[in-house]
């Protein structure tokens, strides 16, 4: 085994605790783990919306990131930092973003619940030989409980909840306390979100859980003081035990004396017990195993393929974006074949004005994702269709291998590819950054002129030449113009915002080759 690549070093910020790992690539076989460190850190709270980011805690979640940066500078290691529930959902993450790239050195990415259920599954795979059998992997946090089902390496179904053991302690066990009636509003609690996903499960027909995450580990290390665990196999009747050891010590600083619970957990591990054993009894699994790995290694593995995965055209899209469009497209009812004409023009005129625009690889992936979604708002109504479609895009679970900031961009493009133009009115285009806001005027009037080129739905602007003059640019269509003359009038009835954001004249004429 030789090593192949620079090192890479993934941190993961989670709403507990901040986790690195450091691997070297390897030519055969997983990647080699370097080193490994967490930060107990609770960066999340507020009892029940999680949307303040604690003062205090920012400044250990930015000593521990720096920390981490001289770790991964000593290793010679490229860096990839994700955010996940508490930092997505804070009111200003931008206290701990900003403050994590001009101190640490960090840029760091806010995912989206479903991409942080896929790269725990990633990571879990990686660790656990379950692949071959339909599997079902979930991993609690401190601010949310992601779940994913599947066989093989691909995720099939995908969720993340909002309740994690911060979350659940700071709502029902404050002071840290037990008391009979805390327990059964928080079981109760926990049952309700989970009731309707519950059903699903149980027509899954899984054959293995894993359970990744500290709350697991330490379920774990709790059973095997009083050997119910074996070769990281914990069952129903061991976890019982353990819910029974948690909660007969009522404060905590009676758990901490418990063989297995480390002190930054003695709060939060009766929330965290009580999820495991509610998790159990609704979705009906008698045993889990425990996976070491969970979204770090994921990380890893992610950004590994992603660096020898070759450049598509159409789709340039990873394989996981790409079929995780195409299933909300479909889901919602999309018509795929104009969807990719349109986008395919749309995509044409960008690589054709790259001179102009200045915009790479990563607009690119928003204009096609855009592209290939900007009608699935007709599902829900087609008056308004524009405005439903930035609404689904940005709560579609299943969009996986995007962040926060992207799926905003991506809705914004798809938003305007009809009817009015962005304004200052306009409450989410205008929270966008100068820069944002100019993307998505450029790409979203790329689409427009795109869907006009595809206006019949018959996919006949299939020849276009686009030719950029000194203040203009013109797009040709080989064939005829009676078949073309729909084409063309609502192309040009489009044209005005791209015009407006390139600053060129833009006209669209018919050519007969």
């Amino acid at each position: 085994m030789s090593r192949n690549g620079r090192p890479l070093a993934a941190i993961d910020i989670g709403t507990s605790s901040l986790h690195l790992a450091i691997a070297q690539p390897v030519d055969v076989g997983r990647p080699e783990i370097l080193f490994r460190e967490k930060a107990p850190v609770r960066l999340g709270s507020g009892a029940s919306d999680m949307k303040t980011l604690d003062p205090d805690a920012v400044d250990r979640g930015i000593e521990a990131l720096t920390r981490f940066r001289a770790l991964a500078d000593a290793h010679d290691a490229d860096v990839y930092a994700v955010a996940t529930s508490a930092v997505r959902e804070a009111e200003d993450p931008s206290v701990f973003l900003d403050r994590a790239r001009d101190e640490a050195g960090i840029s760091v990415e806010v995912i989206p619940g479903v991409e942080e259920a896929r790269l725990i599954h990633l990571g879990v795979l990686g660790a656990l030989p379950i692949s071959d059998r339909r599997h079902l992997v979930i991993d609690i946090g401190g601010g949310s409980t992601e779940m994913v089902v599947g066989r093989g390496t691909e995720p099939e179904l995908a969720r993340s909840f909002k309740i994690g053991h911060v979350r659940l302690t700071n709502r029902f066990f404050p002071d840290g306390v037990v008391t009979l009636d805390r327990v059964e509003d928080c079981e109760r609690f926990i049952r309700s979100f989970l009731a309707r996903f519950a059903v699903i499960i149980r027509q899954q027909q899984v054959e293995v859980v894993a359970g990744a995450s500290g709350t697991f580990e330490t379920v774990e290390a709790m059973a095997n003081g009083r050997n119910e665990s074996r070769d990281g196999v914990v069952t129903a009747d061991a976890v019982e035990d353990v819910v029974a050891r948690v909660l007969a010590a009522e404060t905590p600083e009676e758990r901490v004396r418990l063989r297995g619970v480390e002190p930054h957990r003695a709060d939060s591990i009766v929330a965290g017990a009580l999820l495991v054993r509610t998790l159990m009894r609704s979705l009906r699994f008698d045993q889990f195993l425990v996976s070491p790995d969970a979204l770090r290694e994921g990380l890893v593995l992610d950004r590994l393929a992603s660096r020898d995965r070759e450049p598509e055209t159409l789709h340039h899209l990873s394989t996981i974006r790409a079929s995780s469009v195409d299933a909300v497209a479909a889901r919602y009812g999309e018509n795929l074949q104009h969807a990719r004409q349109s986008t395919e023009i749309a995509l044409q005129l960008f690589d054709a004005t790259t001179a102009l625009h200045g915009l790479g690889d990563f607009e690119r992936d928003v204009l096609e994702a855009a592209g290939m979604l900007h009608n699935i708002g007709r599902f829900v109504g087609h008056g308004a269709h524009h405005r439903h479609s930035y609404y689904l895009i940005r709560n579609a679970e299943q969009l996986a291998g995007f962040n926060q900031h992207e799926l905003e961009l991506i809705a914004q493009v798809a938003r305007y590819h009809r009817k009015s133009e962005p304004k200052p009115s306009h409450g989410a285009w205008a929270d966008l950054s100068p820069s944002d806001q100019q993307l998505v005027c450029v790409l979203s009037g790329m689409l427009r002129l795109g869907i006009g080129l595809d206006r019949s739905y018959q996919n006949l602007a299939t020849d276009l030449t686009i030719t950029i003059g000194e203040d203009s640019l013109e797009l040709s269509i080989a064939g005829d113009p009676d078949e073309l003359e729909l084409e063309v009038f609502a192309a040009r009835e489009r044209r005005g915002l791209l015009e407006r954001s390139l600053g060129l004249a833009v006209d669209v004429v018919v050519r007969q080759d």
